[in-house]
């Protein structure tokens, strides 16, 4: 660390380098922290959590039990240990809770006074922060499994949303009306996801095992459908179609440059894709284990070099060398299947939430002081100077 800071003081090195040198070290030393507890509201298992990327300091989670809760991250005690605090909470009180369980929330990207959810009651809602009263709300033929809102978007202000119906929703804020459909698998949608790059490039899987992507603004179908087998189907092979995995596709993330899409599904597989092209980069991440019949929420950093991958695994959260597939480590703390996970970019620390209700935070280890050997005395000083002393 001294050495980058010399570098990075002298001008040798990008001030970049050592930030992502720090950022890296970081995550590789995530631990479960015993100092920070997450209140715990959720009655039944955790299904979402979403970071407001405004302050970074607001965390919505989303239940089993329908409740929709709002914790403040911020260390206000001045101690070590302290706890994150449910500020609000949408409960089972609440005449506007949803009757189901909710499967994905997520913060307006420009502020964090509004909030999105989505429920197998068939519903998705925005949400005023303040008062905790939906502004607008989405009725639809079949549960929602997943929706999203593009976190780079200017020119559209569109959530696209994937429900029971092979048919993905497209949704506008400011009209409050459904406004367009894309049509293109034929099982439930499980997951979308806007592109962090392009605000008009959209994700899309499905139990059908294929992945989509789309331009919204084509009318005549998905732009290309990922292929596992990069066009090279064996002679043995009877399908037609292209298909991403060999099961279910329930998770979706694109990397933080938007250049890269990871896919896992039923089959225990996790995929890298060139977004671009679509290309399977074949990147061997071994055997993941996902039973998981709905969304699958995983994660990827920001800011590292190498960048990481977290997804949940069991009862643990496995962390990957994106490019390598290497397994880092494995978050062992949850007593019950992890379903969500969710990187902090500011402090490099995870937030999980599994079947068991637990929320838990895992945070780098503090670094140990760099301490240099103090000399005893004034001729010491001189000689580590290479000089003699001046009597």
């Amino acid at each position: 660390m001294l050495g980058f800071l010399s570098a990075r003081q002298a001008g040798v090195d990008d001030p970049l380098r050592l930030r992502r040198a720090e950022s890296t070290r970081r995550v590789l030393s995530l631990k479960l922290n015993p100092d920070r507890e997450v209140d715990r509201i959720h009655g039944n298992g955790i299904n979402t959590i979403d970071i407001d990327a405004i302050e970074g300091r607001y965390m919505l989670s989303g239940g089993a039990d329908g409740v929709i809760v709002i914790y403040d991250l911020e260390n206000h005690s001045g101690k070590q240990q302290y706890t994150c605090r449910a500020v609000r909470t949408v409960g089972r009180s609440s005449r506007h809770v949803h009757k189901f369980s909710v499967e994905t929330v997520q913060w307006y990207p420009y502020d964090t006074g509004m909030f999105v959810s989505s429920s197998f009651d068939k519903t998705m809602k925005v949400w005023d922060t303040e008062t905790l009263k939906p502004a607008e709300v989405f009725e639809f033929e079949g549960n929602v499994y997943s929706h999203h809102l593009s976190p780079i978007a200017r020119k559209h202000s569109l959530i696209a949303v994937g429900t029971k119906n092979p048919k993905i929703q497209l949704c506008d804020l400011k009209s409050g009306s459904r406004i367009h459909v894309l049509q293109g698998h034929r099982a439930e949608v499980l997951a979308v996801r806007w592109s962090p790059r392009y605000e008009n490039i959209l994700a899309t899987s499905s139990a059908d095992s294929k992945v989509n992507i789309w331009d919204v603004r084509r009318a005549s179908g998905s732009l290309f459908t990922l292929d596992q087998h990069n066009g090279e189907k064996s002679k043995a092979s009877s399908q037609a179609e292209n298909t991403a995995h060999n099961g279910r596709v329930n998770g979706l993330c694109f990397t933080s440059d938007g250049l890269y899409l990871l896919t896992t599904g039923t089959d225990d597989r996790m995929r890298l894709w060139n977004s671009a092209t679509g290309e399977n980069t074949l990147v061997n991440y071994g055997k993941v284990c996902n039973e998981s019949r709905k969304r699958l929420q995983l994660s990827v950093s920001h800011g590292c070099s190498p960048e990481f991958v977290f997804v949940p695994c069991g009862s643990s959260v496995a962390v990957y060398a994106l490019h390598t597939g290497e397994l880092i480590t494995m978050l062992r703390g949850h007593y019950n299947n992890v379903d969500c996970c969710e990187f902090h970019p500011d402090y490099q620390e995870l937030y999980s939430g599994g079947k068991d209700g637990n929320l838990l935070a895992w945070v780098p280890v503090v670094r140990t002081a760099d301490v240099e050997e103090e000399p005893n005395g004034e001729n010491e000083r001189f000689e580590l100077n290479g000089k003699s002393p001046p009597f």
